[in-house]
């Protein structure tokens, strides 16, 4: 039972901590009203450098931006490998909230060989003569609603009528707020991480209680509670029992360390699934240093959470093209860092 609880606790701190990274993200995407497709269009010779930076960003955002560009033919074939090879999904979040200083360590390398090897894309398409997808005039970036979060009358508007939803991200946004500040979540004394946490919930708390009920309806509960924080929460709750029984029952850590070759493989394999979640196992591995850095990073080359998806439902064949890219890149760059003693 106890075990229980504590697998429980780290989850839902995890859940909470992705969830206000995800908040403050789409926050800002809305603020700036997505012009950031108006920045490619005038520096296009930049792709490789905006894609890259794109998937950096934690989260599904960025790739899915990514695809959209792609598909408008703003971006090539390269720059979308590029960008998914940068991308970690919402595992992003989870590694900044386990291991900080590893988890920048790695954005930055993704981020390098994002831009790298998606010119290196490129060239490939192009001696292969690959055919890859035209501009497709069925997609639309769709112009996101203007967010007026500060105007004094939207503000009293909301609260002369009060949404259950409203009230229900308040009050569950004040309770984490206050279980921080007093221990009960997250850090146990008042080191950065702690004061980080207590910035970031207060900020989180902020945008609820101001945005419009437009803003809080489609952005916070559709698309970050219900899309994502249940999955995330599960993926994290299981992972984490798996790694803890296996410490209690089994003697995972040994099993990993004599088969590290097989765990290699298998964590690139697992990063062609579409989905995020999946990679979870690997990032809990890793923050128990039962797994060496090369093959969190081989994972994370080939992975890009649910990023994917949007492509899926337009063209398979790029999808595949782009996975077996990654795929190819990971093993290369896993291996050559493992070789290394990292």
């Amino acid at each position: 039972m106890i075990l229980i609880f504590k697998i429980l606790k780290q989850s839902l701190m995890i859940s909470f901590f992705v969830f206000t990274m995800m908040l403050i993200l789409d926050y800002f995407n809305v603020l700036t009203k997505g012009n950031i497709n108006n920045i490619i269009k005038r520096r296009k010779g930049q792709q490789y450098l905006i894609s890259s930076f794109l998937g950096s960003t934690p989260g599904c955002l960025g790739a899915f931006l990514n695809v959209s560009f792609y598909v408008h033919g703003l971006i090539s074939f390269g720059a979308l490998a590029g960008g998914m090879i940068a991308t970690s999904g919402d595992e992003a979040f989870v590694m900044l909230a386990m291991f900080p200083k590893q988890a920048l360590l790695l954005f930055v390398i993704l981020f390098i060989l994002g831009i790298v090897l998606g010119w290196f894309s490129d060239k490939i398409v192009t001696i292969l003569k690959l055919k890859t997808c035209k501009e497709c005039e069925l997609y639309k970036i769709h112009s996101i609603k203007e967010c007026k979060c500060f105007d004094k009358q939207t503000i009293i508007q909301n609260y002369l009528k009060l949404s259950p939803t409203r009230i229900f991200l308040l009050v569950g946004a004040i309770v984490v707020l206050v279980a921080v500040i007093m221990g009960l979540f997250g850090p146990s004394s008042w080191d950065w991480k702690r004061i980080t946490f207590v910035i970031l919930f207060v900020i989180s708390l902020g945008i609820i209680a101001t945005v419009p009920e437009h803003f809080l309806r489609e952005h916070i509960w559709k698309h970050i509670v219900k899309k994502h924080l249940l999955s995330v929460f599960l993926w994290s709750f299981s992972a984490i029992m798996v790694i803890e029984i296996g410490f209690k029952y089994w003697n995972i850590e040994e099993f990993v360390q004599d088969h590290m070759k097989w765990i290699g493989l298998l964590a690139v394999l697992i990063g062609i699934i579409p989905e995020s979640g999946p990679h979870m196992i690997f990032v809990i591995l890793y923050a128990k240093g039962m797994m060496p850095f090369s093959i969190l990073l081989a994972s994370s080359i080939v992975q890009d959470g649910h990023g994917m998806l949007p492509l899926l439902s337009y063209t398979i064949k790029d999808s595949i093209l782009v996975k077996l890219f990654n795929l190819v890149f990971g093993i290369i760059i896993g291996l050559a860092f493992y070789l290394l003693g990292f």
